[in-house]
C-alpha cells in the first residue's frame, strides 16, 4: 500500500484536486490517503471541501489579514515540516501554480520525499505574468518526481526544459472531471437546482430574469497583476458595456480581496445594489458559480481554471490578461485574450453580442482540456 499525501490551499486547487482525493479514497486497497490543507484561501476553500465531502487530516490554517507572499511561503514550509514527519508519505501530490504548491513541494524535497505535480507544464515563460504563479509552477516542476501534464503542449513545454520523458504523464485536466460531476449532480437533483437558484438570489441576482431569453455576461477578476490600473480599466469597460447593452445582465461575483473591491467602489460608489442591469454580488460557492456559468452567454475573466471549464459548457471566454499559460484554448478558439485594455474589452464583448456567427464559432469549438477521465489516469499511474 502506498501512502499519498495530497496538499492544497486555495479554492481552485481544491476543486481540481477533489476528484483525485475522492478517487484515491475509493481505492483503500492500494492507497492510504492523507489530506492536508493550508488555508491559503479560507472561506472559499472550506466551501469546496464541503461540496466534495472532503475532511482534511491536517489544516495549517495559515490565512491572516494582510499576509504577503513571504508569509504564505514561510508558513507553509514550516507547517509542512511537521506534517511530513507525522504522516511519512511515499509521495506528496500538489497542484498547479500556487504558493502553497511550490512551498509544499519544496518541503517534501527537504525530506527527500517524492512529489507529484498535477497540472504540470503550463507556461507563459514570463515569470512576472502571471505573478507569482509562473515562477511557482516552474519551481514545482523542477522539484517534482512525476509531472501530470494536462495536454500534449504542456508535456512539450516540460520536454523543452529537459524534463525526462518518463517523468511526464498526459492526463487531461481534473477540472473537467470536477465540472462534469457537478453539472450532472445539479441536473439530476431538482431540489438542489431550486436551492442554488434561491442561493444566488440571496446573494443579489435573480436567475429568473433570464427566462425570456435575456443574456447574461458573467465576470470574475482576482489576479495580482491586474491590481491598480488593470482593475480600473476593467471597471470602466463594464460600465460602458452595461450602458450600451441595457437588455443584457452583467453579473460580477466580487473576490474578497480589497484590491479587487476598491476600484469597483471607486467607479460605482459605495452602494452597489441599484445599478440597473449591473449586479455586483458576493463570492459564490463552487456549485452556485457553476450553476450561473451554465446559464451565462459569455464569460469575462482573468481566471485560469475558468478558461478550461467554461468551454465544456459551450461558453466563449474572454480573458482579461496579456498572456495565458493555456494557449491550447486560444489555439482551439474557445478563448480570446483581451488584456485589461478598455477598448479591447468593449470591442470583443460587443463583437460576441452583435455577431451571431462569431459567437457560434467560439461556442462550438472543442475544449482541448480533456474528457473527464484525468483522475483515472493519475491513479492508474500511482498504483
Amino acid at each position: 500500500m502506498k501512502t499519498v499525501l495530497v496538499v492544497f490551499g486555495t479554492r481552485p486547487e481544491a476543486i481540481k484536486m477533489a476528484p483525485v482525493v475522492n478517487g484515491l479514497l475509493s481505492d483503500p486497497q492500494h492507497f492510504k490517503t492523507i489530506v492536508c490543507v493550508t488555508g491559503q484561501h479560507r472561506e472559499m476553500l472550506d466551501q469546496v471541501l464541503h461540496i466534495f465531502n472532503i475532511v482534511p487530516d491536517y489544516d495549517l490554517n495559515i490565512m491572516k489579514q494582510g499576509q504577503d507572499l513571504y508569509d504564505v511561503t514561510s508558513k507553509v514550509l514550516l507547517g509542512m515540516r511537521d506534517v511530513l514527519i507525522a504522516s511519512k508519505p511515499d509521495i506528496v501530490l500538489v497542484h498547479g501554480d500556487t504558493t502553497t504548491s511550490m512551498a509544499a513541494a519544496l518541503a517534501a524535497s527537504y525530506q527527500q520525499i517524492a512529489a507529484g505535480h498535477v497540472e504540470a507544464g503550463l507556461r507563459t515563460n514570463n515569470i512576472y505574468s502571471p505573478w507569482p504563479e509562473e515562477m511557482n509552477r516552474q519551481i514545482t516542476s523542477r522539484i517534482a518526481s512525476i509531472d501530470f501534464a494536462p495536454t500534449p503542449l504542456s508535456k512539450n513545454n516540460l520536454l523543452e526544459e529537459n524534463v525526462s520523458p518518463d517523468k511526464i504523464i498526459i492526463t487531461g485536466n481534473t477540472v473537467i472531471d470536477a465540472l462534469l460531476w457537478v453539472v450532472d449532480k445539479i441536473k439530476s437533483d431538482n431540489v438542489l437546482d431550486r436551492k442554488l437558484l434561491n442561493e444566488i438570489s440571496s446573494f443579489g441576482y435573480d436567475c429568473n430574469r433570464l427566462k425570456n431569453g435575456k443574456k447574461l455576461i458573467l465576470i470574475t477578476g482576482h489576479r495580482r497583476e491586474n491590481f491598480g490600473n488593470g482593475f480600473h480599466h476593467i471597471c470602466q469597460a463594464i460600465k460602458t458595456l452595461s450602458s450600451k447593452y441595457s437588455d443584457v445582465d452583467f453579473v460580477y461575483p466580487m473576490h474578497l480581496n480589497p484590491n479587487v473591491r476598491k476600484p469597483i467602489h471607486d467607479m460605482f460608489g459605495k452602494d452597489l445594489t441599484c445599478l440597473g442591469n449591473l449586479f455586483f454580488i458576493e463570492p459564490l460557492e463552487y456549485l452556485s458559480f457553476i450553476y450561473l456559468m451554465e446559464k451565462s452567454h459569455i464569460v469575462l475573466t482573468d481566471s485560469g481554471g475558468i478558461q478550461e471549464e467554461a468551454p465544456s459548457l459551450g461558453k466563449p471566454v474572454l480573458v482579461m490578461r496579456d498572456t495565458t499559460e493555456r494557449p491550447e484554448a486560444v489555439n482551439a478558439g474557445t478563448v480570446k485574450l483581451v488584456g485589461t485594455d478598455y477598448d479591447a474589452i468593449v470591442s470583443q464583448v460587443s463583437n460576441l453580442l452583435d455577431n451571431e456567427a462569431e459567437y457560434r464559432k467560439m461556442s462550438n469549438a472543442v475544449n482541448p482540456y480533456g474528457d473527464g477521465k484525468a483522475t483515472q489516469r493519475i491513479i492508474e499511474h500511482l498504483r
